[in-house]
């Protein structure tokens, strides 16, 4: 390790008190985070009224979804090095402006290219949100007190796109599409107007060189597959896609370069982002458990609402309502899930919560056109408990079992799986709903019936995968420098931090 890097883990390590100014910058990070990642799945149930509006085709309004979750693929590796070069003041500033400035466009936009360049501007914002939250709770909030943030934590990550198809779904059904933006914006706004006033900078920018082969390579990689896997997520090109195959193919390929760009780049402490996080069996195995969690959401919120409008004829309104109660319960159970995590630790909460979430999976395999809506509901309010179980313990556990001076690095490479996980999610649920429905449909079908077993199709196998995170779920132990609520605080923070 460099003299710089030393010197940066030492103050990161270094023992403090999570005071009440600590408690603000933290709270403006979750309320403006929470309103940045709302926009990642606000236009699921839009689409349609999108078409009819601009006047687009359904690929050509996918873009609006695929802009956006690429240019975050495309960002989110480059805020590790951001973040350890500038302060948490102006990086926080310029994240709420591009996404301020972003949703204004979109608001105003006058046809379907303006309104995607605005919205890869929202995501240049979103995409430096999610990693300064995370450094700035690792390197303020002690060991012994991150359970419940992390509770907190989960409630924006999990919870915003959770109510996003909801929330949309009532917009529209009494307003233009400009008010999905249009609504949000005085909050960014505001957000941004309280962060200027109050924010503060709580960490102390360090030399952090950065590789300018890296970044290109980065790109190629993380947005390569982003966008080859969510261009099988379009409905009518799912079945045999050659550019999606291409840009996967190339994606693989510069991901393998990346990573050995990575690892000859940490022998002189200068990698974009370090895999050393990785080091960590706890991280590695909590990380592969979010992806598998974070599939299992994005398909869940991509597939419920298509069945719900197109196989049982709900409208936007009624879809949204019907979706509101398991994201608001999700939300509501996190802080909750943080404390008994501090008291019990990560595999009384995770065993049982992958158990629920694999078992929902497999019952929606059993969804068809006369499904009673009840079930629905009942369902939808048993996996958001489920995956409120597995968020907020994995999101600790990861990001406790790292290295304090890897914090930046660990909570980047968090947020960019997040990205690739929740493309693959979309893109594998809907290209086999797209796969089966279309087969059965040229195999005489009617369009319903064969679009409900397409629907069930993808959720046997989201239910097949569910039971991976269970096995991996037994392997998972608390992190070493975390102690149970009921003891002492540490007199400082263990070898282990969070990425």
């Amino acid at each position: 390790m460099t003299d710089h890097a030393a010197a940066g883990a030492a103050q990161q390590s270094a023992p403090r008190d999570f005071t009440s100014r600590d408690m603000l910058v933290i709270g403006i990070l979750l309320i403006s985070t929470f309103v940045v990642i709302l926009n990642e799945t606000i236009m699921s149930v839009a689409l349609p009224r999108l078409m009819d509006a601009l006047g687009a085709s359904a690929s050509a309004v996918q873009w609006l979804t695929t802009a956006f979750l690429l240019t975050m693929a495309v960002t989110i590796p480059v805020t590790g090095f951001l973040i350890q070069r500038a302060n948490t003041r102006p990086l926080f500033i310029l994240a709420m402006s591009l996404f301020s400035a972003g949703t204004l466009a979109a608001a105003l936009a006058p046809g379907l290219e303006f309104l995607i360049v605005a919205r890869i501007v929202q995501a240049l914002g979103t995409a430096i949100m999610f990693p300064l939250l995370m450094t700035t709770v690792m390197t303020l909030v002690p060991p012994h007190r991150r359970g419940p943030m992390m509770g907190n934590i989960s409630l924006v990550i999990s919870v915003a796109p959770a109510i996003g198809p909801a929330i949309s779904g009532i917009i529209l059904n009494y307003l233009s599409w400009r008010w999905m933006f249009g609504l949000i914006l005085p909050i960014a706004l505001l957000a941004l107007w309280i962060g200027g006033r109050r924010m503060l900078n709580v960490t102390t920018p360090r030399f952090a060189p950065v590789d300018f082969l890296s970044v290109p390579i980065s790109a190629l990689a993380f947005g390569g597959l982003v966008y080859g896997l969510s261009s099988f997520g379009e409905p009518a090109r799912a079945a045999a896609n050659t550019l999606g195959f291409a840009a996967i193919g190339v994606g693989a390929v510069a991901m393998a370069a990346f990573i050995w760009r990575q690892l000859a780049l940490q022998k002189t402490d200068r990698p974009l982002l370090d895999l050393r996080t990785f080091a960590s069996k706890n991280f590695s195995i909590s990380v592969t458990m979010m992806a598998i969690s974070m599939m299992a959401l994005f398909g869940v919120v991509i597939l419920l609402p298509i069945y719900m409008q197109n196989v049982l004829g709900f409208d936007t309104l009624r879809t949204g309502l019907l979706l509101l109660p398991g994201g608001l319960l999700m939300g509501l159970l996190g802080p909750i899930v943080g404390r008994l995590y501090d008291r019990f630790g990560p595999a009384p909460l995770i065993v049982p919560g992958s158990i629920v979430v694999s078992a929902v999976l497999w019952a929606m395999t059993l969804l068809g056109p006369d499904t009673f809506w009840v079930n629905i509901l009942i369902g939808h309010l048993a996996i958001s408990v489920g995956l409120a179980f597995l968020f907020t313990p994995l999101f600790t556990v990861s990001l406790s079992s790292v290295k304090p001076e890897l914090y930046s690095h660990g909570s980047a490479l968090l947020g960019s799986i997040q990205q690739v996980a929740g493309a693959a999610g979309v893109a594998l649920f809907v290209a086999i709903m797209s796969a089966r429905s279309a087969a059965a449909i040229a195999a005489g079908a009617d369009p319903v019936r064969a679009l409900s077993g397409g629907i069930t199709g993808a959720f046997t196998i989201g239910a097949m995968i569910s039971l991976m995170a269970i096995i991996a779920a037994l392997f998972i132990r608390r992190a070493p420098d975390q102690e149970p609520a009921m003891a002492e605080p540490p007199a400082s923070p263990g070898p282990a931090g969070t990425a």
